[in-house]
Order: structure tokens, then sequence, then C-alpha cells
């Protein structure tokens, strides 16, 4: 069964890929294209973004776009998501959301939508991404004692959170399996007389600069010995290929909260 899709911010960075993702699914039709109202591009043929016409014309009726699509891809930004959420919620609809940035009562008001409409809601959307979270659960179980654990991130100038979704998800990860809760363990900056490390804490390093993509690294560092599970996207289409994957794996869905590991059947 084909998933009839709407992007929104499909003049972004992540919008013009998943654009471009689409033409390559098979089992995806791309129908409807959402940016902001004052957009320049709004009222143009969407695959102009990408440089092949496609006849989707951007708009910002979000109503409209619904009457379209089975599902709704969101890369843009919290406050944005969280509008797009309740017409969605109202209109049954699907969503895929890759936003990052949520505060906790945010991430609370996803999880009360998919009360009522099928979500999948995941920091990264990266088939290898997941991967290494599966890895990382593993890792942490096996370096339970006498390892201390550090994130480190970089990304490109114009991301706006940090530490990025991702480096949190993976903190996450590694706290649970060492039975802890990230909320009261993780130091997100040093600076000056520090004093030494607490073998409990999970530490965050951020970079933003250039043109990066994503980097991801974590580290298990023992006495002799340091263990490093690492990801690198070296482009955005990995991103956009995993929300396809998870907007066709909505089809069918009635509601529920899922993420990129239920989607991939690792759970």
């Amino acid at each position: 069964m084909t998933v009839k899709l709407a992007i929104a911010g499909a003049s972004g960075r992540m919008g013009r890929m998943l654009i471009e993702a689409t033409a390559a699914t098979p089992d995806a039709e791309f129908v409807a294209a959402l940016d902001r109202a004052d957009s320049p591009f709004i009222g143009r043929d969407a695959g102009e973004l990408v440089g092949t016409a496609c006849g989707v014309i951007v708009g910002s009726d979000l109503n409209a776009a619904f009457q379209k699509a089975d599902c709704l891809i969101d890369f843009t930004r919290p406050e944005a998501t969280l509008a797009h959420l309740q017409v969605a919620r109202h209109l049954k609809r699907a969503m895929v959301i890759g936003t990052t940035g949520f505060t906790a009562e945010q991430k609370a008001e996803i999880a009360e939508a998919a009360r009522e409409i099928p979500v999948v809601f995941a920091p990264n959307m990266s088939v290898g991404v997941n991967t290494v979270f599966k890895l990382l659960d593993v890792a942490a179980r096996i370096l339970a004692s006498g390892y201390d654990v550090e994130v480190f991130e970089a990304h490109h100038r114009y991301k706006v959170d940090a530490p990025s979704g991702t480096a949190l998800r993976m903190g996450e990860v590694v706290a649970q399996a060492l039975g802890r809760d990230l909320q009261e363990c993780a130091v997100y900056g040093r600076e000056g007389v520090t004093g030494e490390r607490t073998p409990e804490t999970i530490g965050f390093a951020t970079v933003r600069g250039g043109d990066v993509v994503g980097d991801h690294t974590v580290m298990f560092c023992g006495l002799g010995e340091r263990v490093e599970i690492s990801h690198k996207a070296g482009s955005r289409m990995p991103y956009a290929t995993g929300a396809l994957r998870a907007a066709v794996f909505l089809q069918g869905r009635n509601a529920g909260l899922f993420d990129m590991q239920d989607v991939l059947g690792l759970r």
C-alpha cells in the first residue's frame, strides 16, 4: 500500500532531502509540501527545490495538505511541530516527527496526542544511528563497572539546540542500561577547577561549526583502555530514508507512540 505524504518545512535542508528521497521510494507518494506563509517558495512547484518539477505546489494550509495526505513528516521546530500535531490529531492523520529540542512537557504533549493518532517520534531517523543505540545498550551492560561514559557530538553552525537530540538519546540509552536517571547524572559542561570526575556521571561535549552533518561518539573510558562507538553522517539522506521507512510503518495503525527501534524491529 502506498503512503501519501505531506512534508513540512519543504524549503529547509531536511525538507529538500525528503522531497528527493520520496521520489526514489516506490511505496511513498509525495502529495503536499508545506512552508511558512512568508516563504518565497509559496505557490511554486516543490520540485524546484531539488531541481525537478513534480507538480506538487508549496503551500501553507495544513488542513488542505492533510486532505490529500495520510501522513506528515516534520523536521521543523518544536513550536511548529506541536501546532501541526494538533491539526493531525483533529483530522486523525499520522505523523513522523524528527524535530529535536523539545522540553519534557512538550514530549508529554506528543505522547498524549499519540493516544489518538499513530506517531513515530525519534531524535534520529538514521538506520545506522539506531543500530548504534542498540550497540550502546549492549556495551553499557558489559562495561557497567570501572568505565566512565562521555558523549561527544558535532553539528553544523546552523543547529539551534545542544546537545543534539541524538546525543541525548545516546545518553538515555546508556543511563537506562546502567540503572541511572540521565537528568540526575548528566554533566553538560566543564570549566575551571571541577574536581575529580565522579564515576556515576555521563558527560556531554558539543561542537558547532561549518557544515558538519552530524558526528556522534560515545566513549567508555577505563583504566588502560577505551571503547568508542561512533556514527558519522556524510549527508542527510539517511535521515530522510529512515523517515520514509517510518511513514510506511505507520500505514494501517490507528494510534500509538513509536520510535525507530519499533520501525526497525529492534525491540
